[in-house]
């Protein structure tokens, strides 16, 4: 796999993209996504695999890039996707293996260092919060003030921290692993050769990258915008209505899947997959030709 360079314009057409493939297999991508989503919900009840489970992390997102590369094609994104990936052959799976231990021990390692910032102010607040809404939904006591019940306790500047070294720290930790489930893959490589080509693609296209967060960030934003208007008007807090909480469901549904579905064209926006590198695997498409906004 050849590295490419990409253009700061490039992010919002990757994103673009992802619209458009999302358009071609509503349906396949979002029910893809469901799947999964059912998967890590009840493997998370298991007691041991559930502690476990970010190892399947970037099996997870490997299987929908290959669904994605189907959906240009032309083809269905299961039950191909995840045959492509059984069919991928011992090495790749066992340095695919690898990846997820990796990315389990990374990701504890980054909880550990959040915690020991914050000294578990976060924990302690939710738990706070917990407390509160379960003495407002608790019948009142003769005589007990209702304020008093239901008042939860405002998060201080430890928490704003935390907060934010919470997103810079999920945001390091996903730079070494954004490509490497697709070096792994298409471009044979051992997991740790993947992490670090992974991180050169994302440090020479940053302009790019910077572009798509924040697109990304723009259609959240918009989208947490009309879903406060939808609830409003549909029955919002202190209890929205089951309608609200559907549209959300759903909304999120969507959002997820059409994040996903960008993961691939961020790859092909960074790397020239060469003939030899489809070989014995699923073979993905050409990448589209290069596009400009206007």
């Amino acid at each position: 796999m050849k590295l490419l360079r990409a253009e700061p314009g490039e992010g919002l057409v990757w994103i673009r993209r992802a619209f458009k493939t999302f358009g071609r297999q509503p349906f396949g991508l979002a029910g893809l996504l469901a799947v999964c989503v059912f998967v890590v919900w009840a493997v998370s009840w298991i007691p041991i695999l559930g502690g476990a489970l970010s190892v399947l992390s970037p099996a997870g997102t490997l299987l929908f890039m290959i669904a994605t590369a189907r959906v240009e094609a032309g083809e269905r994104p299961l039950p191909g996707a995840l045959a492509a990936i059984l069919g991928a052959g011992r090495p790749r799976l066992v340095e695919l293996l690898k990846l997820g231990v990796a990315y389990f021990a990374a990701s504890a390692l980054a909880m550990l260092l959040i915690t020991a910032i914050d000294g578990g102010a976060t924990a302690t607040w939710m738990e706070a919060v917990s407390g509160a809404a379960g003495s407002a939904s608790a019948p009142s006591a003769p005589g007990a003030s209702g304020a008093a019940a239901t008042q939860a306790p405002l998060p201080d500047a430890r928490m704003l921290f935390s907060s934010l070294g919470r997103m810079v720290v999920l945001a390091l930790l996903s730079v070494p692993f954004w490509h490497a489930p697709a070096l792994v893959y298409w471009g044979r490589q051992g997991f740790a050769k993947s992490l670090f080509f992974s991180t050169v693609a994302i440090w020479r296209n940053r302009g790019a990258f910077a572009v798509y967060g924040l697109g990304w960030f723009g259609i959240s934003l918009a989208g947490a915008m009309v879903f406060s208007v939808l609830a409003a008007l549909l029955g919002g807090p202190p209890r929205p209505s089951l309608v609200a909480v559907m549209v959300l469901v759903v909304a999120i549904l969507l959002y997820l899947t059409l994040f996903f579905s960008s993961l691939w064209h961020t790859v092909v926006g960074c790397f020239a997959i060469q003939p030899e590198d489809d070989e014995a695997v699923a073979a993905p498409p050409s990448p589209p030709p290069k596009e400009t906004l206007s």
